[in-house]
């Protein structure tokens, strides 16, 4: 049970690190809206804030975002103790009637989902208070923008891979994929397919 948690909560921390290295270095490196090509027209950086949810969503404005920030705290919270209950099942497996130990890939998967809730919650928590406003004109310094728990969710990566024809109904002229966002939404969505196509049964079996 130790080396699997301490497995987990460096791989937590490793993806946590990666996802706040990207967004700093968007964040202080590129103007707002400002785009770098990286395969074409196919995969850009676009630098973008967003004040709700995954992928440029938002809802309800100020006491939106609050409630948003809690919910996503709680969250964190009840996954971090889901995965520290998980981890216990199967400690004592020899005895008679015992729950097998949790699939590895169970507690991977939700790691991923908990560093991608907790790399976004550390952008609502700090950086209105850590960094200046990004604007079209100006790079981000230290300084502050916005209270404890109205900071911008920062995004940048875009995957626009084509435009539907002009026949496809409804769609025609539309991008393929146009939301833009970041390395947490990533680990969540990751983590989510990735247990719903390969665990799914140990959740229905619970």
């Amino acid at each position: 049970m130790k080396n699997k948690g301490r497995f987990l909560l460096i791989l937590g921390i490793l993806l946590v690190v990666i996802d706040q290295v990207i967004k700093v270095l968007v964040k202080t490196h590129m103007t707002l809206g400002e785009s770098i090509p990286v395969l074409g027209n196919w995969f850009q950086l676009v630098f973008v804030e967003n004040k709700g949810m995954a992928f440029g969503l938002s809802w309800g404005g100020a006491f939106g975002k609050y409630l948003l920030t809690v919910f996503r705290i709680a969250l964190f919270g009840f996954l971090c103790w889901w995965i520290t209950k998980l981890l216990k099942r199967g400690r004592d497996g020899q005895e008679k009637g015992a729950m097998a130990p949790t699939p590895m890939g169970v507690l991977v998967g939700l790691t991923l989902i908990t560093a991608g809730a907790l790399g976004n919650i550390v952008d609502c928590l700090c950086y209105g208070l850590i960094f200046s406003e990004s604007t079209v004109n100006t790079v981000a310094t230290l300084g502050s923008y916005a209270p404890f728990m109205q900071g911008k969710v920062v995004d940048m990566f875009y995957f626009p891979l084509w435009v539907w024809p002009d026949w496809v109904p409804w769609l025609g002229g539309h991008i393929f994929f146009e939301p833009i966002f970041n390395f947490a939404d990533s680990c969540v969505t990751v983590g989510a397919f990735y247990l719903a196509l390969f665990h799914w049964k140990f959740f229905t079996t619970e």
